[in-house]
């Protein structure tokens, strides 16, 4: 088992109080590592360091292609590391390995297209009258903080901070206490560049401690979250206080609409991939199946059968899936599957799983549940594990109806070959993204993500997150 320490101002850094986080292996129940709690004055502490580095001629003096060169050499070093960085990752989340290293692959990604964008983000210039020159400036904001989620924490790190840091912003990375190995790995890479002290900091520690002192901290310029609604609304809420923007994406109930014209064998595919990812541990999970009433039994079917085929184990093992993160989810699944019991149908899965050599891992069956009802709490809260909740429409208005009937607004997906169906839905389903007979699209780090609703508020990934981390400042110049 190995300690860790937190980064603050180039330094490797414990806790003011001296006390530890253990860090499990879900896959097995093993403690493999611990990480500081960090205390609000050790917040204090790397918050004061990212100002400092802010205002510094050292910082200010990296020119926009030079902050693009940092970002291209981590991702070079995440490159070099790749295999470790998704061992860690699949140990420490518990993800099958073979999903971890798409994660990695991922965060090159993030690291390398916002490495190219950091000199590319331009001005404008507005004509108002003859003699006077009016322009405007896209500035960094300051001071930036990044409070990261458990499920996938390498991709999300890397999406904010490398985003914040093309745009001369410093940044506190505050990774979750459940999944801090792929951030501490990151931080090495930053700390074996040549950063001016306080560019990048990473603190760890409990998120009702050390995210909340954060999140509130009167000199942090922006707050990114990612994270459960109640959570983000107390985030926005600790910002707003101090007057300053936040990007909050809550998660998501998010359906795949399938009509009988679809491809089926695709659409099966398609379906099943977007609910048992990371064990469905995933905020654009595809939680709720809405079925064209005529094509159910059909499609249905097929859909149990490629469940009843699925394979779970250790993360490592690389099966299909991998177990439930910590024993408060584990928990909450099962008692949302004891409920289908009750008020709706099981059809596939429904029970928990004991894994020969990992007795100690938390592992669910994947689960379908059919005839649930739509003002369920099965139909409308997030379950978070690999269950899937099955509905059925008849026409496109009722289709539509359904994919609205949520709090959230975070992906779509709509399985047809009627391209004029599927525009005609795309243009009125609240969500943030809509993906037309296929679901996710690779990941794409350039589409913008980021939801309708409970959702959340402004986006993530592609062009437009830069903006994020900009102010905007307008010069006006008289002249003769």
């Amino acid at each position: 088992m190995q300690h860790f320490k937190m980064y603050i101002n180039g330094n490797w850094v414990e806790s003011k109080k001296k006390e530890h986080i253990d860090v499990k292996n879900p896959s097995n129940g093993s403690v493999f590592a611990s990480i500081p709690r960090a205390t609000q004055e050790d917040v204090e502490d790397a918050v004061n360091a990212a100002r400092t580095a802010f205002r510094s001629e050292k910082w200010r003096s990296i020119k926009p292609h030079e902050r693009g060169d940092i970002l291209f050499a981590i991702a070079d070093k995440i490159k070099a590391d790749r295999d470790e960085l998704a061992r860690l990752e699949s140990m420490d989340v518990g993800k099958p390995l073979s999903q971890a290293y798409a994660d990695v692959d991922a965060a090159i990604r993030y690291f390398r297209f916002y490495g190219g964008a950091a000199d590319k983000v331009m001005g404008d210039t507005i004509p108002i009258e003859d003699g006077l020159l009016d322009y405007v400036v896209r500035e960094p904001l300051g001071v930036t903080a990044h409070i990261v989620p458990w499920n996938y924490p390498l991709q999300i790190i890397s999406r904010s901070v490398a985003a914040a840091i093309a745009m001369g912003n410093t940044v506190v990375v505050k990774s979750a206490e459940d999944t801090p190995m792929t951030a501490m790995r990151l931080t090495e890479f930053f700390d074996a560049l040549d950063l001016p002290a306080g560019v990048f900091n990473h603190i760890t520690g409990f998120g009702y401690e050390a995210g909340a002192a954060l999140s509130a901290h009167p000199l942090i310029n922006h707050v990114t979250f990612t994270g459960s609604v109640g959570t983000g609304i107390e985030v926005g809420k600790a910002a707003m206080e101090n007057v300053v923007p936040s990007t909050l994406e809550l998660g998501g109930k998010s359906p795949n609409i399938v009509f009988s014209d679809c491809d089926l064998e695709k659409t099966v595919e398609g379906v099943v991939r977007a609910i048992v990812q990371n064990a469905g541990q995933t905020c654009s999970a595809g939680a709720r199946l809405l079925i064209e009433e005529s094509f159910k039994n059909v499609f249905l079917q097929k859909v149990i059968e490629k469940f009843e085929g699925l394979t779970v184990g250790a993360g490592l093992d690389d099966k299909d899936l991998g177990p439930i993160l910590n024993e408060k989810q584990y928990n909450h699944v099962l008692s949302l599957i004891e409920q289908a019991k009750k008020e709706a149908s099981v059809v596939a899965g429904g029970n928990p799983i004991t894994v020969k050599g990992c007795e100690d891992g938390l592992y669910v069956q994947p689960t379908i549940i059919d005839e649930v009802s739509r003002d369920s709490k099965l139909a409308q809260e997030e379950i978070f594990g690999p269950v899937l909740t099955v509905f059925t429409f008849v026409g496109e208005s009722e289709a539509l109806d359904l994919a609205n009937s949520t709090d959230y607004g975070l992906v779509t997906g709509i399985w047809t070959q009627d391209i004029s169906r599927a525009h005609y839905l795309a243009s009125r389903i609240d969500s943030g993204q809509v993906f037309i007979n296929n679901y996710g699209a690779g990941g794409g780090v350039q589409m913008p993500f980021g939801g309708y609703k409970k959702s959340g508020i402004g986006r993530e990934k592609g062009w437009i997150a830069l903006y994020n981390y900009t102010q905007i400042k307008n010069v006006a110049v008289k002249y003769n």
